[in-house]
């Protein structure tokens, strides 16, 4: 039933985002944007600059299971599609302009099967677009957003600042982390937890507590809801972590399997293994991260490491659990229906998924 929705939701997100984001040139588009222009309309740097990078990757596809929580959440506490749905960009657009800056950040090769943006168009290019892409949507679908009151624009923009501080934050975590600054080796659970919350538990978050917000959730409420979208996230960046590593298709998609060993990253099998293994396997595996090396036989011989402590299904149970404790701290806040129903299943959906 999930994959239908997110099928079926995808095209009406993507109508949505068209909406603020209009793939030529057009004044009214700028001026939506920038709200005055006193000189010249730049619509062919508009295209070339920022909507041509920013549809490259959001044509690729993607799941859009952010704006689908916002809307499962809305629906649960009442809110009409014709509100909502406004939101969609915010989440969606985010989220991918979040990519092209991780990848510039990462030193990624490839996204979604194909070359990276900053591969494409440049690094100049690619990280103003995401930078625009970070602020334009809440200009465009919350402050000039016409079926929503002021004082609950005022929320919607609270929400958000408050999230995008947090993006920033669990990404230098991780940047920290994967280039072996400091105490890298020895990173705890607990603040690898913290950094996914951050980094990746942020958009679900945000939207979620969006989504309960236009409900007009209490405060109690709102949090509750927006712990188990974090979670969930965070189960999500653990499953995104294991296909990583043994998920043929979703490796394929991303130059091979292991690209997460030539980041080097810190990823919640890898802080297990470095936790369990004996002093030989951690030295060789920390030498392996260390080299941020694409040679696949070194990354497999890491991968071999990490299978032999069994950090794999160690991570899976761990996701398990974490969407199970969310679900049960939220679950009363939330009006029973059809939504709430859907709202569960996708969590299980999203960390049991292949690709």
């Amino acid at each position: 039933m999930i994959e239908e929705i997110l099928s079926t939701m995808k095209e009406e997100i993507d109508k949505e985002i068209e909406k603020w984001l209009p793939r030529k040139g057009e004044e009214k588009a700028i001026e939506r944007f920038a709200r005055k222009v006193n000189y010249a309309f730049p619509l062919q740097e508009y295209e070339e600059g920022l909507s041509k990078p920013i549809y490259e990757l959001l044509d690729r596809g993607g799941k859009r299971w952010r704006p689908v929580l916002l809307a499962l959440v809305a629906e649960a506490f009442g809110v009409k599609k014709e509100v909502y749905r406004t939101l969609f960009p915010v989440i969606e657009v985010i989220h991918n302009s979040s990519l092209i800056s991780d990848d510039i950040e990462d030193g990624s090769e490839m996204r979604r099967g194909k070359p990276a943006i900053h591969k494409i168009f440049g690094v100049d290019i690619a990280l103003n677009a995401s930078e625009f892409a970070f602020f334009a949507p809440a200009q465009a679908c919350i402050v000039q957003n016409r079926k929503i009151g002021k004082r609950m624009k005022l929320k919607l923009l609270e929400i958000y600042l408050e999230e995008m501080t947090k993006l920033a934050m669990g990404q230098a975590m991780d940047i920290v982390w994967h280039n072996n600054i400091g105490r890298a080796n020895e990173i705890t659970e607990k603040e690898y937890f913290q950094m996914c919350a951050w980094k990746t538990g942020t958009l679900a978050r945000m939207a979620a507590k969006m989504g309960a917000a236009l409900g007009n959730a209490s405060e109690e409420a709102i949090d509750a809801i927006g712990e188990y979208a974090e979670k969930i996230g965070i189960a999500f960046q653990i499953q995104d972590d294991i296909l990583n590593l043994v998920g043929e298709e979703f490796a394929q998609k991303k130059g091979g399997p292991g690209e997460d060993i030539t980041e080097g990253k810190r990823s919640l099998i890898v802080i297990h293994t470095l936790q369990v293994a004996s002093p030989e396997d951690k030295k060789r595996l920390i030498e392996i991260l260390s080299m941020h090396t694409t040679d696949q036989n070194l990354r497999n011989e890491a991968i071999a490491i990490i299978k032999k402590y069994n950090s794999i299904e160690y991570a899976k149970q761990v996701a398990k659990k974490l969407v199970e404790e969310g679900w049960a701290k939220a679950e009363p806040y939330i009006p029973n229906g059809e939504a709430k129903q859907k709202l569960k299943e996708l969590s299980t959906f999203l960390v049991e998924r292949k690709i």
